[in-house]
Parts: structure tokens; sequence; C-alpha cells
């Protein structure tokens, strides 16, 4: 349940930054890249923010 919600808001959050980069101001494209590197650096360490925040939210132990 936790990963179907994470793939939804991150994939959201892509898809927001991009559209603020076309049509609103191109410097938003630095959101994006920050979601990237966040990603990658998570696959490593295995700690991920978004991750920590969703188990708070629905309660669920480690």
């Amino acid at each position: 349940m936790l990963n179907k919600y994470f793939r939804i808001i991150v994939g959201s959050f892509v898809l927001i930054s991009v559209v603020l980069t076309v049509y609103v101001n191109p410097n938003w494209i630095w959101f994006t890249v920050f979601i990237g590197l966040n990603l990658i650096q998570s696959a490593f360490t295995k700690w991920c923010l978004l991750e920590t925040i969703l188990m708070k939210v629905f309660k669920i132990q480690k």
C-alpha cells in the first residue's frame, strides 16, 4: 500500500513540476531535478523523507 501511494505522489510531483516549468518559469525544472536526485539517493541509502512521512501518516511500523 505504501509503495502505491509513494509512486502516485512522486509521479504527481514530476508532472506538476514539468507543467510549472513549461507554463510558469523554467527554474521549476530544479524541482524535477531534486525529485530525481532524491530517488537516486534513496536507492543507495535506503532512506527517503517521503517514505518516513507516509509511514507516520498511516502509522506503519518498520
